[in-house]
């Protein structure tokens, strides 16, 4: 199963013209609600660390292995200026990354949706931003409106759920993988009459055996899609046939 690199903004320092509070913190209350979406979707993830910077994240991402690496902001115009009339969302790529720009423009096209000027949700290749230029992983730093507009402010402060509900269904079709409602996760229990059960990559017959799990076997269930479970066995997540396991 795909796992992604979660580096939402360290900038404390930010405040949002509104008074609520910093970029760090609206972006880290964004993926706190992508969390339950991820789970749902058997998509995997590590976030960076809030008391550290943005080199830190590529640093630790770098390090290991991710198919994914997705950073979020707020934008500003930084003039100085209480109220800027600058608006609008911003997915941004390294220049030559087939996968970067394809993840930039799923994720433009599913914030369309919820902003309320989707003609100013755009796409836009950077080789100025460390985020992008230094990942070994396709990679998208989101700008996602401009917290120095009252309006955009409190678009983003309003929208937290919808913003990380639109983000993960750009990552389920960017990992070809259907989109499924979160659920309170479940303890499910394995039941067969003999052999194992395959847990695999994909919701299919065909899909990439990834596990085998064992009459009996704990799991827990985080989504539910067309007879088949997202669920967790150990450190290996992925889809099992619902009808082989009890909730």
């Amino acid at each position: 199963m795909p796992i992604v690199f979660l580096s939402p903004s360290t900038q404390d320092w930010n405040p949002y013209v509104t008074g609520s509070g910093s970029e760090e913190y609206w972006m880290n209350r964004i993926v706190d609600a992508m969390e339950p979406y991820l789970r749902s979707n058997g998509i995997r993830y590590r976030r960076n660390d809030p008391d550290t910077s943005a080199g830190a994240a590529i640093r630790e991402a770098n390090s290991g292995y991710y198919d994914f690496y997705l950073a979020l902001h707020s934008n500003a115009i930084g003039n100085g200026s209480a109220q800027t009339s600058a608006r609008g969302i911003i997915a941004f790529y390294y220049p030559g990354s087939a996968g970067g720009q394809r993840g930039a423009e799923l994720i433009a096209k599913n914030l369309r949706e919820i902003y309320p000027l989707p003609d100013k949700v755009t796409t836009r290749p950077t080789t100025a931003l460390g985020e992008v230029s230094r990942s070994r992983f396709p990679a998208v730093l989101v700008e996602i409106g401009y917290h120095d507009n009252y309006s955009d402010a409190l678009w983003i402060e309003g929208h937290v759920e919808a913003i990380a509900q639109q983000l993960v269904r750009a990552l389920t079709e960017y990992f070809g993988l259907p989109f499924i409602q979160p659920m309170d996760p479940k303890r499910g229990t394995v039941r067969l009459s003999y052999g194992t059960l395959n847990l695999r990559s994909t919701p299919s017959p065909a899909g990439t055996v990834i596990a085998n799990l064992p009459n009996g076997a704990e799991v827990t269930v985080y989504g539910e899609w067309n007879g088949w479970y997202v669920v967790q066995y150990g450190d290996q997540v992925g889809y099992a046939a619902a009808a082989y396991i009890d909730v």
